[in-house]
């Protein structure tokens, strides 16, 4: 199994990005081969993780996926690499609320058998700094913290202080960073500002970050701590497998045997899935779940694109920030009415979240896709959390009463909020339903992960036109 490490940290805002994706640019640029994975539902930090290691960033969250699947879905992302970083989520024993240890990094560093890096903001403490390492090591005595890097260090005299201090915990130094504000990444209201919006700027800040991290960090000791880990029992998980299909045979030669999805060509329904940087929101198990089912998936991009890709029988469109660019996916009218007449026609689309709102009748005052009889707008209020999901109506994506685990996360609101037919009943934090379900279209708030139910891929390619 590969060799792993998770960065943890006490608090949101210590820094679990800037080192993450540091220590993966670092070994990715010393020729190591990276795999990156993003604790939680989070899609913009992988953006990063990929960019940084040029592999796809994948998300492990217990919440969504169950926990049996965390080292499964790891073991499939890792496959054939040197080094796996597994980037944590809000303070390290923080999970979904009231449910324990669930979805928290302190569950996956288990389910993983990992060890644990933990980054600790010092700025404003010193000896404080070894009382809080040693509660965090010894909270939950199967979690192994097996080092710390101390960031946000004012002076030497602050460094000393604080190694003297945590020479008394047991738990080692294993890097110190300082200050740095020149590789910091700009926010706004979801978080950071994805990579696929400032691609030249974005690869600035990350050699920033691998530089920052190779002059503070001790990479052969973080390596080393990576390669004790012992190994995981079970087999990867395999989108075939997932769908119940046998996998491609193992002397296949081409990419798309190796992942046990059919060969691209004649008969295969074009599954076409919105990109670009209005709808960077996406889960790689998902368009490899379509392929596996038997679509040619092709991506393509809404704020440049003008029609849809040749011969698409159906379409998916995930999250992002269309909110940011209402004026120019407004202005593309030519791919708007292709996406109407493709809905009118009877196509299945799936839209979430981002989707919802390109398929409204307007968006902040825009003309949006006319698909749904909804209008979007921005909101103050923040929409956060996990949720329990029950399917109301038969739709392309899963039969009434198939029971799923979502996640939203948005600043918009969408009147009315349901449709006649709705996509969800939720059950928290409160009861209501939600989304829409008409002709073969299904749009709603709810971001869910396929691998979950793998089923969803099958029966949306099962509704393309052949």
């Amino acid at each position: 199994m590969v060799a792993r490490l998770v960065v943890a940290a006490p608090s949101s805002g210590s820094g679990k990005t800037t080192v993450a994706t540091g220590l993966m640019a670092a070994f990715a640029a010393a020729g190591l081969a990276v795999s990156p994975h993003k604790v939680g539902p989070d899609y913009i930090d992988p953006g990063y993780h990929a960019l940084a290691t040029g592999r796809p960033g994948r998300n492990l969250d217990a919440y969504l996926c169950g926990p049996d699947l965390i080292a499964p879905l790891f073991a499939h992302g890792s496959a054939g690499c040197d080094l796996a970083v597994v980037e944590g989520v809000m303070g390290m024993y923080d999970g979904a609320a009231g449910q324990g240890e669930l979805a928290s990094t302190a569950q996956v560093a288990k389910l993983l058998r990992a060890p644990v890096v933990l980054v600790v903001d010092a700025s404003s403490q010193s000896r404080s700094v070894a009382a809080l390492v040693h509660g965090f090591a010894s909270f939950d005595p199967e979690v192994r913290i097996a080092g710390v890097i101390l960031n946000k260090v004012g002076s030497d005299r602050h460094e000393m202080l604080v190694r003297d201090a945590l020479d008394e915990s047991g738990v080692p130094v294993l890097g110190v960073l300082r200050r740095a504000p020149q590789v910091g990444t700009p926010s706004r209201h979801l978080g950071l500002v994805p990579v696929a919006e400032r691609q030249p700027e974005a690869v600035e800040s990350i050699a920033a970050l691998a530089a920052q991290v190779r002059g503070g960090c001790d990479l052969d000791a973080l390596l080393a701590l990576a390669r004790s880990a012992p190994d995981l029992r079970g087999e990867p998980w395999d989108p075939a497998t997932g769908l119940g299909e046998s996998p491609a045979s193992p002397g296949s030669s081409s990419d798309a045997g190796r992942a046990g999805y059919p060969p691209a060509g004649p008969g295969r329904p074009v599954v076409a899935v919105a990109g670009g940087a209005a709808f960077t929101f996406s889960y790689a198990e998902h368009a490899e779940l379509l392929r596996a089912a038997g679509a040619e998936v092709v991506a393509f991009d809404p704020l440049r694109d003008e029609q849809l890709p040749d011969g698409t029988a159906g379409l998916v469109i995930g999250g992002g920030f269309p909110e940011v660019y209402a004026p120019e996916l407004s202005a593309n009218e030519r791919l708007r009415k292709a996406v109407a007449e493709l809905a009118l026609s009877g196509a299945p689309v799936a839209a979430e979240c981002a989707g919802l709102l390109y398929l409204s009748r307007e968006l902040d005052g825009k003309p949006m896709c006319g698909v749904l009889d909804a209008d979007a707008r921005m909101s103050e209020r923040l929409t956060l959390g996990y949720r329990e999901a029950v399917a109301v109506s038969d739709s392309v994506l899963a039969v009434a009463g198939t029971r799923m685990r979502g996640h939203e996360f948005h600043r918009t609101t969408v009147e009315p909020g349901a449709g006649p037919t709705p996509a969800w009943g939720l059950h928290a934090p409160e009861r209501r339903v939600e989304g829409f379900v008409r002709r073969n279209v299904h749009a709603s708030y709810l971001h869910t992960h396929w691998a979950a139910e793998p089923g969803i891929a099958r029966r949306f390619v099962g509704s393309c036109a052949p």
